[in-house]
């Protein structure tokens, strides 16, 4: 079983670059039949998003129910927050800072004045989540209605209320947990026979952008996404990094693990396509089932670190284009409200240039939200480095919580992930009884 599923993983990967490869070529020499390859990467996204919502409840539910203490479940919410508010600051730091040095918007010389700014109307009068709003949208209408609409949220709420109240019924609850248990094993099923389309999905989506948006008309703002792809680099290694080594372990060795995560991400765009799967890996690691299913999901929609970085080089980058200098004080105001407004992008369509609305209309009119019109042309191939560094994001977030909580095995870990096929390692080595 173990070296079936290795060889599966090995399989899976090697495919899903042949898919990427594939859809990116006929994207470039046929665009005209590429662009109506769009329903395969669709489809493929809409079967993963299917299976999210069922996979955290029962991953959670199980995970917390076995528990002993109740409290413990606050305590690693709590310092999976601390942790994601910390790095979300770090990362739009550090956008801020790269953006600043390279000037990536600086020389293009372009009047606000010709702006079209019907192009960004539907984000800049979209309303936008405050603090208030998010919050209570975590709380659904009916546990029904979290579920019809996938709203991760909401199912970890009600997930982890209905833990707690199966872990005080204590042997009545057994049969519950049990049940729970095996229907996670089930879903986790769906999900391996869902990731034998994942090959056709990157090629769909991959064949798509290329063939809608041209790799030749990236050349104008190639700087923008040049300075942008190198921020994540940098982000990843030295924070992140730096993370990992603060738990003794190398980040490089952490990406191998999840590379076939990473080429699915890559080809879709989404990281939420490598969601289950991801989750999967990080309790084989050795991560605890109940804090897998806490943090993962949490980092979702508070762990972007792709998308915060994002934030502040494209508004930097806007307000360069335009001539329009910004100090150091309106970068603290750009950090302070990204800080807030950015908690809602991942539960909204369109929340990315939403959020960018939102924070460009609290700067009185020094930078115009029209000025949006300038990055809605690249969005969609920066994507693909915000879902991966929002990826490993989230990983190394899980094994960090998983290693303050002390319940993490570092020797498993480095074991696991010191073998090149690190799926292989996870199956072979005894999985650790963790709640």
């Amino acid at each position: 079983m173990a070296g079936t599923t290795a060889k599966s993983a090995k399989g899976l990967y090697i495919q899903v670059i042949i898919g990427v490869v594939l859809g990116a070529a006929l994207g470039h020499f046929v665009p005209d039949l590429a662009v109506k390859m769009q329903p395969l990467g669709d489809a493929f996204i809409k079967l993963v998003r299917m299976i999210i919502a069922p996979i955290v409840f029962v991953t959670v539910v199980v995970g917390i129910a076995k528990l002993s203490d109740a409290k413990e479940v606050g305590r690693i919410g709590i310092k999976a927050v601390v942790y994601f508010e910390v790095m979300t600051t770090i990362a739009m730091f550090i956008g801020l800072v790269v953006a600043h040095v390279f000037q990536p918007g600086a020389g293009l010389n372009i009047n606000p004045a010709s702006l079209d700014a019907k192009a960004v109307e539907k984000y800049a009068n979209a309303p936008h989540q405050d603090v208030v709003t998010f919050l209570m949208n975590i709380i659904p209408n009916t546990v029904v209605d979290a579920f019809s609409k996938g709203e991760i949220l909401q199912v970890l709420l009600f997930a982890v209320l209905f833990g707690l109240g199966l872990s005080r019924l204590g042997e009545r609850g057994r049969t519950v947990v049990h049940f729970l248990d095996e229907a996670g094993a089930a879903l986790f099923g769906v999900i391996a026979l869902i990731m034998r389309v994942a090959p056709l999905g990157a090629f769909g989506a991959m064949a798509f952008t290329i063939g809608k948006y041209g790799i030749g008309a990236l050349a104008q703002l190639g700087f923008l996404m040049l300075c942008f792809y190198l921020t994540c680099i940098i982000f990843i290694i030295a924070a992140m990094g730096g993370v990992a080594a603060m738990m003794g372990l190398n980040i490089f060795k952490i990406i191998r693990f999840v590379k076939e995560e990473f080429l699915i991400v890559l080809g879709t765009s989404s990281s939420e396509a490598a969601m289950p799967t991801l989750m999967e890996k990080l309790e084989l690691l050795g991560c605890g089932k109940s804090l897998v299913g806490l943090t993962v999901p949490l980092g979702y929609a508070f762990n972007l670190d792709g998308s915060s970085i994002y934030f502040t080089m494209a508004i930097a980058f806007i307000a360069q284009a335009l001539n329009i200098d910004l100090s150091w004080a309106d970068y603290a105001l750009i950090l302070g409200v990204l800080l807030l407004t950015s908690k809602g992008a991942a539960t909204v369509t369109g929340g990315g240039f939403i959020t960018l609305a939102a924070t460009l209309a609290t700067m009185n009119g020094k930078v115009p939200v029209a000025g949006m019109v300038l990055v809605l042309g690249i969005d969609r191939f920066m994507s693909e480095a915000r879902a991966i560094t929002n990826l490993f994001g989230n990983t190394v977030a899980t094994i960090f919580v998983s290693w303050w909580e002390g319940s993490l095995d570092l020797k498993r870990v480095r074991a696991i992930l010191d073998r090149p096929t690190g799926v292989e390692a996870a199956v072979l080595e005894p999985r650790p009884k963790t709640a």
